[in-house]
């Protein structure tokens, strides 16, 4: 046990050190947010820092998704020190969880105590509508993973950590308020995840309402459970780019998301950059 939880470590001071020498070593980034498909652009913004391609971080996988730069993003952000990851891993890539949700420990272990992460949605709520955003209430998780399996880090976190508040109600209400200052509409709801790379089948989506979910998507949730483990607070917003399987009479494509997320560009970096000065 101690050697393979020694070996975790050992590698997040890798990869934290050779961060730290692009970007110099004092950097504490306070936010993290990862951008997913389609909403990059957002890195874009991010003033005065040092831009990292993931292959050249120890340890860090490489991003396959369409819509994923793989870049670490580091600098100023509507006046806070924030690390931005452009674009994610998901499990669909071959990748385990474990795998996954290491650059979240990376964050974590640079100090980032806030985490924002952001997803393209399925709207399985049919009140909403393409191009909403969802504020993340909780999770539903039916896929038997995790990224929390094995021999636990105690330097991380405990081995069993608590859940209950995955997703901090203090900084949902921050986005909400700034949703209000900006005049904007923003739903709230729960996400679940499916593993991909598939779209859900109209079954599928039939069972996530009955479940209580309102959108659904591929990605995030590993990453929620690991900044949990490790002592992050957490914000999720899902831009609602298809409504899921089954409630239009179309087929869903890839194409739709990332065109979905174009067109949401004004409103979204709206309600972030508010959200992030209010934090």
């Amino acid at each position: 046990m101690f050697e393979q939880t020694s070996e975790l470590w050992r590698e997040l001071e890798e990869s934290e050190r050779a961060i730290r020498e692009t970007v110099g070593g004092s950097f504490e980034p306070e936010i993290a947010i990862i951008l997913g498909s389609g909403l990059g652009y957002l890195a874009g913004e991010v003033e005065g820092g040092a831009v990292i391609d993931y292959g050249l971080i120890p340890h860090f996988l490489t991003s396959t998704a369409p819509g994923h730069a793989g870049r670490l993003v580091l600098g100023d952000f509507c006046g806070k020190s924030v690390a931005m990851m452009q674009g994610r891993f998901h499990c669909y890539e071959g990748y385990n969880m474990r795998d996954v949700v290491y650059p979240v420990r990376v964050l974590r272990k640079l100090g980032v105590k806030t985490l924002i992460v952001t997803n393209a949605a399925g709207a399985v709520n049919t009140s909403f509508n393409v191009g909403d955003l969802m504020l993340i209430t909780d999770h539903i998780k039916l896929v038997p993973q995790s990224p929390l399996i094995g021999e636990n880090c105690e330097e991380l976190g405990p081995r069993f950590p608590d859940m209950t508040h995955a997703y901090s109600p203090a900084l949902r209400e921050k986005a909400k308020a700034a949703a209000r200052e900006l005049g904007m509409t923003v739903r709230e709801g729960v996400y679940m995840y499916f593993a991909g790379p598939q779209f859900e089948t109209p079954a599928e989506v039939r069972v996530a309402r009955l479940l209580g979910a309102d959108a659904n998507g591929m990605s995030t949730v590993p990453e929620v459970i690991a900044a949990n483990h490790c002592g992050m607070e957490v914000l999720g917003v899902s831009l609602m780019t298809n409504m899921a399987a089954g409630i239009l009479d179309q087929p869903l494509s890839g194409e739709e998301v990332n065109e979905a997320a174009e067109r949401a560009k004004p409103q979204f970096s709206a309600l972030l950059r508010k959200t992030v000065e209010l934090i």
